[in-house]
């Protein structure tokens, strides 16, 4: 059995006092900005806010929903490059909370459809970053106490 290693390219996961949050977003923000949705001028005001911060990241997840979103892969990489967003691998214990949520969510008998995907999101913001701009703060304050939610907000 493979054991879990960590990258050295991905961010730590708690960071040392006077280092920059690490913020992850979530693709539904992202996808509201690509395409001009109604809401894209807070989503777009919030990654600014976060971006003044420190780094801001998208995992696996999110780069396969947004590229899905769009015409193609290259074209969503060059858009995210563009509004400064950066790539973080999923850690394996990231990967395996998510795995441990998903089955919580199971057992207490979800009425909403929740993917693995979503658990990945999740975990990854709550053990590789400090944040996460999400519309989806309820599910994600549910499933990963602690995890600090950024919920675009109109002016």
């Amino acid at each position: 059995m493979r054991r879990c290693v960590r990258s050295a390219a991905v961010p730590p996961a708690i960071h040392s006092i006077g280092e920059p949050p690490v913020i992850a977003v979530d693709s539904s923000v992202l996808i509201e900005i690509l395409v001009g949705a109604r809401q894209a001028e807070a989503a777009e005001s919030a990654l600014r806010e976060a971006l003044a911060l420190g780094p801001v990241v998208v995992c696996d997840v999110v780069v396969a929903e947004v590229c899905s979103s769009l015409r193609d892969g290259d074209q969503s990489m060059q858009a995210l490059e563009e509004m400064g967003i950066s790539f973080a691998e999923v850690e394996c214990k990231s990967a395996i909370r998510a795995g441990e949520m998903q089955r919580r969510y199971r057992a207490r008998g979800g009425t909403r459809l929740r993917t693995v995907p979503d658990f990945i999101v999740g975990a990854h913001a709550l053990l590789q970053c400090n944040a996460l701009i999400s519309r989806d703060a309820g599910f994600f304050r549910d499933y990963f106490k602690g995890l600090k939610i950024i919920v675009p907000k109109a002016g």
